[in-house]
């Protein structure tokens, strides 16, 4: 007799990480000091030279500006960097074959490492909006939400990341993820406004996630909030949805096919 289909089955997969790392829960945190770095180096050092910058006819302290930028920064690696593992359980590990010899799915699993990467992004981001706000970069009560939207932010690179390893084959590849996300990191106006821009870039930035990530943050952290953010969200939400689906479509297909 074939065992029913727990209900919310990828939250198995949720939990088998959870007891992965029950032992070295530290390296969760690994790619939180990256984003520190770089608000110490350039928010604090470079800041001093660089003085203010204007954000909607509103001029910021330097660190101001960046700081919401980095926690965008830190949602984005703490959800790509653990849908890159899905890499190695896929195809070395073989961590799947073994998973889909039972009632889960490869629609499951997408959905439970999906919910592990937003997990692992939600510590990332906790961590480093608690350090901005108790070093005084943070300038509104909207930022209470700002927390929130990062899981939106980790949803849309979990899916995409865990979508884009099942085209992998080797790890060669990851040279090609690094081609993207450094990019991706420096031009998302990450580090200055978007304006500095000529008009036609302008269009193209706008058009990758990261900066939306980046400007929703920032709207909340300053409290510039319009409707505009609806917008970030959107754009995130369904990147994030899109590739969650096309992931379990992806597993099925090398897997079960």
């Amino acid at each position: 007799m074939i065992p029913a289909r727990p209900p919310i089955a990828g939250l198995l997969l949720f939990e088998r990480n959870a007891m992965v790392y029950r032992r070295t829960w530290v390296i969760l945190f690994s790619g939180f000091f990256e984003p520190l770095l770089y608000l110490l180096a350039f928010g604090v050092g470079l800041g001093g030279y660089v003085g203010t910058v204007a954000l909607d006819g509103e001029a910021l302290e330097y660190a101001v500006f960046i700081a919401p930028g980095l926690l965008a920064v830190s949602a984005m690696n703490g959800a790509f960097y653990d849908a890159t593992n899905v890499f190695w359980k896929l195809r070395y590990g073989k961590v799947y074959d073994s998973v889909l010899a039972t009632p889960i799915s490869p629609r499951d699993v997408a959905v439970g490492e999906s919910l592990w990467a937003v997990f692992r992004s939600f510590l990332y981001s906790a961590a480093f909006l608690s350090l901005i706000t108790a070093m005084g970069l943070v300038e509104s009560w909207w930022a209470l939400l700002a927390l929130p939207a990062t899981l939106v932010i980790g949803l849309a690179f979990a899916g995409a990341g865990i979508a884009a390893v099942t085209w992998m084959r080797t790890w060669k590849d990851f040279e090609l993820v690094n081609l993207v996300m450094l990019p991706l990191f420096l031009f998302s106006a990450t580090f200055y406004p978007i304006d500095v821009y000529p008009q036609a870039l302008q269009w193209v930035v706008q058009a990758l996630p990261l900066y939306h990530g980046v400007a929703l943050v920032r709207a909340l952290t300053t409290g510039a909030v319009g409707p505009e953010q609806l917008l970030n969200i959107a754009y995130l939400a369904v990147l994030g949805l899109v590739g969650v689906l096309l992931a379990g479509r992806r597993i099925h297909g090398l897997l079960l096919t």
